[in-house]
């Protein structure tokens, strides 16, 4: 009898006639969104003027499209939900181009929503009009032009299911304003037509055997996860330490990938690639078997491709077919949902399978040996405020509380992978395949709508964080106590780094000399501003930080010139790393040589 009430409810609201507008909020609804992130301009008030007139969905007023996006980003990777944006027509639609390709590469749920100029004016250049679909197919999983108005919930649910199934990754649906106002009847998800997209979940099960039987054979195995294990929920998350805690495998990371096996763990070797451990990427080079859960072996994690783990055998977990052989060639693929294929790999482990711990022992010998160089060590200081030390010290101070951490791009994000361990997925928003300056402070804005009750901290660079900083005023707004953390050293960190190591030193335009007072800028958006310049005083710092009830702008001035080692250079293998206390700008330079420069 209650099975069959949500049916009845469905068929009544089809039978509703609506308008464009109102089966726009009503998809919403239908669809589980309590939340968007938008901005309105004229393609859009009639969605707007629906929004207004009911309570169930909050809108989130961001400050520019571009951290509608990003916000809406944060909100997705945080939840495992899908993010929802809305803008205008033109340049709405094209100030979201970002957030969609950083979305496409780091696979995450995100259904934008754009207003286009009546349909009659298509084609005429009208104002605000652009080519939305044609400018965003390539930066999508899919995009639709919607020009009747009894097809608009059908794609709208379909959005939905595009953006969330298979390989995560953002949709567009363009609405034009006609079609808005245009009344039609409204078909709910149970009763509209079934999406053709239908991506493949379950893996096949003699390949999975076969996958087992040869891990059972390996003596230098490493298990290699990305993004997608987390984008698989948290099953396959539980999956993937139940199989490391049977097999007695090592295991490492891809950046997108922190926080599905925690950094507690004791097969845990740290983050790979190319500012990733030594003991991550060495024991990649010399490992015999390794497993790939959905990670998609792109070039900060490969290095020189064909010196990419030259001995192993390797077996490739992915729920993208796209992603099989495209840069690596693999041994063995299994398509299908991590979390599925993981739960089947468990259940033939233990029906059968058992570590050998004697097999691995000299394989565990060897990693202790490459753990024992510390890779991520560091020289301290006691008059000026190392960037490590103060991650170290955020992580100290956090790690008991409910915290979800965001980064911009640049030192500080790797400094960020690198110290502050993660033990719960979901708890890490960073932008990872774009590598998108600004990201971090909209999707901090995203994560605290979704998590009102958490501590949400930007770890920011002086530099990335002014791209999007007018999203302080949002956060003010809606009440978002979110903190922003910011490693100040003045300069583009990476950048100079860069500079630094391949152009000679010659540092051209990667020095901020105009940096705003982040204290007073603080005060001017009515937020809590902290500057903190000793390592005596850091802590108290941090403490006031997260004690306010308020956002807060941190300005913690960290050392000018330190740089972010351990690396691959640029057209290197994993074992041919620079560590900090081999890295001297002679051997960095020796290291590199000109087929690296070229690759940069």
């Amino acid at each position: 009898m209650n099975a069959q009430a949500p049916a009845r409810e469905g068929q009544e609201v089809a039978r509703k006639e609506m308008t464009g507008a109102e089966m726009v909020v009503q998809a919403l609804k239908d669809n589980g969104v309590k939340h968007i992130f938008g901005y309105p301009g004229g393609a859009v008030l009639p969605i707007y003027d629906e929004l207004f007139q009911q309570d169930d969905i909050q809108h989130i007023l961001v400050r520019h499209e571009q951290g509608a996006g990003h916000a809406a980003e944060g909100y997705a990777r945080s939840t495992g939900k899908a993010g929802v944006m809305l803008v205008t027509s033109g340049p709405g639609a094209t100030n979201a181009v970002t957030p969609l390709q950083d979305a496409l590469m780091d696979s995450i749920p995100l259904v934008c929503i754009t207003g286009q100029v009546p349909t009659t004016l298509i084609g005429s250049d009208a104002f605000q009009e652009c080519d939305t679909v044609g400018i965003t197919r390539p930066c999508t999983k899919h995009n639709w032009l919607v020009r009747n108005v009894n097809q608009l919930a059908a794609i709208l649910h379909e959005a939905f299911h595009v953006a969330t199934t298979g390989r995560p990754g953002p949709v567009v649906v363009d609405i034009p304003k006609d079609v808005q106002f245009a009344k039609g009847i409204y078909t709910p998800p149970q009763t509209a037509p079934r999406t053709s997209y239908r991506p493949r979940v379950e893996g096949d099960q003699d390949k999975i055997r076969a996958a087992v039987q040869l891990m059972a054979t390996a003596k230098k195995p490493i298990i290699y996860s990305g993004g997608g294990v987390i984008n698989a929920g948290p099953a396959a998350c539980q999956a993937l330490r139940e199989l490391v805690e049977l097999t007695g495998f090592p295991i490492t990371s891809t950046l997108m990938g922190l926080g599905a096996y925690p950094a507690s763990g004791k097969n845990w070797l740290g983050m790979l690639g190319m500012h990733g451990t030594y003991e991550a990427n060495m024991a990649m080079h010399d490992c015999d078997v390794m497993l790939c859960v959905g990670a998609r072996f792109d070039d900060r994690i490969t290095g020189r491709v064909d010196a990419f783990s030259p001995h192993s055998k390797k077996i490739h977990i992915d729920v993208d077919p796209s992603s099989i052989n495209k840069n690596v060639h693999v041994d063995l693929a299994i398509i299908g949902d991590a979390g599925r294929v993981l739960e089947d790999m468990v259940r033939l482990w233990r029906a059968g399978a058992k570590a050998d711990k004697a097999v691995l022992a000299p394989w565990w010998e060897q990693i202790g040996k490459w753990r024992a160089r510390n890779s991520l060590a560091y020289k301290p200081n006691d008059d000026v405020i190392m960037p490590q030390y103060a991650i170290q010290r955020l992580y100290a101070l956090t790690k008991d509380r409910d915290v979800y951490i965001t980064t911009e791009v640049g030192q500080h994000q790797m400094w960020a992978a690198q110290h502050y361990g993660f033990e719960k997925p979901n708890r890490w928003m960073t932008s990872g395949g774009l590598g998108t300056m600004g990201y971090g402070l909209p999707a901090a804005l995203g994560v605290q709508i979704a998590h009102p009750d958490a501590l949400v901290i930007d770890i920011a660079g002086d530099a990335s964080v002014l791209m999007t900083m007018q999203e302080m005023s949002s956060a003010v707004q809606h009440n978002a106590p979110i903190k922003i953390f910011i490693l100040n050293n003045q300069y583009m960190g990476m950048v100079r780094q860069w500079q630094q190591l391949l152009h000679g030193n010659r540092l051209s335009h990667s020095y901020t000399e105009a940096l705003p007072d982040f204290v007073k800028l603080a005060e001017a958006y009515g937020c809590h501003g902290i500057r903190c310049e000793k390592p005596g005083e850091l802590d108290d710092a941090i403490r006031e930080m997260i004690e306010v009830k308020k956002p807060v702008i941190f300005d913690c001035r960290v050392a000018n010139l330190a740089n972010c080692f351990p690396m691959i250079p640029s057209g290197k293998a994993h074992n041919e790393m620079l560590l900090p206390d081999e890295a001297t700008d002679e051997a960095v330079a020796n290291a590199i040589g000109e087929e690296g420069r070229a690759l940069v």
